[in-house]
């Protein structure tokens, strides 16, 4: 299990605490001379690898089972790597492995550096075009359908061997940690005001409206404008408190006409199943409209000033051609919006 130091924070004794690596180069710990020599030498892109798989896999086992290879040489490679930083990078406390402040601090360049020299390959191959590579990308929900959507098929038609791979978060801040941190090279974002993060670029893509989401056969009319006052009386299918979508129904149930929340749910996925049973209606970003439509449900705008707005947030630098292959796309559906063929 890999933890970080705050766990294990306190004075332990001298046994306590051991070095994650059991197996130490000769003449460790180096002297003053060897560790600035040692500290000129070029680092190994492998012990980089190496480093951030124990990391993101938890430990030395199961990162040596990932990278198939022996755990004696994972562990001596992390020695070297020690020996050349000048510095511990693990520490073993009971059966845990436990991450140093500097492995802490060593965890966003080494992914740069990794992504750099990625970015070095994908220029070589991209000199005729984007042949391979993945594309990591950390979308919210509901811009997980659209834009997400649409961008992820024009980018598949015009670089089909390339991967674009999508990691959920929840929050505009989950979407900026994984951008900041190197995990995800791009962020597709929603916010009740636009975002204007330091030290990141963004480029505002839409502004999403809100909809009412309805099992056919009801009360509602698809694309009939509904205010909030026609929503009295209804059951509500929600998220948990927090989100702009949220606030908008709390402030629905709150004026005394019998609207109330009837289930409440993590996954926005679920919400769709749930309205197409006939739990309750939902309100939702417009860009559930074309899904909803197409599962057969009914789905109408609401009177209402609030706007999602969609933002997608990169490094300005460090960027892979495919990064950059599908933020120059992005910018171009931004400019352009959704072609009619395309609008739900």
């Amino acid at each position: 299990m890999l933890a970080t130091p705050d766990r294990f924070r306190g004075s332990p004794g001298a046994d306590d605490t051991v070095h994650a690596v059991a197996r130490r180069p000769v003449g460790w710990p180096p002297t003053a001379a060897a560790s600035q020599k040692d500290r000129e030498a070029p680092l190994d892109a492998r012990q980089l690898e190496y480093f951030l798989a124990i990391v993101e896999h938890g430990g030395f086992n199961r990162a040596a089972a990932a990278l198939h290879v022996a755990q004696p040489s994972l562990s001596q490679a992390m020695a070297n790597l020690e020996a050349d930083l000048g510095v511990a990078l693990f520490h073993r406390v009971g059966r845990g492995v436990v991450l140093s402040d500097a492995a802490l601090e060593l965890l966003e360049p080494s992914r740069r550096v990794l992504r750099d020299l990625a970015a070095v390959r994908d220029t070589a191959a991209a000199l005729a075009g984007l042949h391979g590579g993945t594309v990591e990308v950390a979308t919210m929900p509901s811009p997980g359908i659209e834009p997400f959507t649409t961008l992820v098929r024009r980018f598949a038609e015009a670089h089909p061997a390339v991967t674009v791979s999508a990691r959920a978060a929840f929050t505009p801040d989950e979407v900026l940690t994984l951008v900041r941190g190197g995990a995800c090279e791009l962020g597709l974002l929603g916010s009740a005001t636009p975002v204007r993060p330091s030290g990141l670029d963004v480029l505002h893509v839409e502004d999403q409206p809100f909809v009412v989401v309805a099992m056919s056969g009801g009360e509602f009319e698809d694309d009939v404008m509904v205010r909030p006052e026609d929503l009295a009386g209804q059951r509500l299918v929600a998220s948990r408190p927090g989100s702009l979508m949220r606030s908008l129904v709390d402030g629905i149930t709150a004026d005394g006409s019998g609207t109330r929340i009837v289930s409440v749910v993590d996954h926005r996925t679920s919400i769709l199943p749930l309205v197409l049973s006939g739990v309750g209606v939902a309100i939702l970003p417009s860009s559930w409209t074309r899904l909803a439509r197409r599962c057969g449900a009914v789905v109408a705008p609401v009177e209402h000033a609030a706007r999602l707005h969609v933002a997608m947030v990169s490094l300005p630098a460090h960027l892979t051609p495919g990064a950059r292959a599908l933020l120059t796309l992005t910018r171009a559906y931004a400019r352009r919006g959704k072609p009619e063929a395309e609008e739900a």
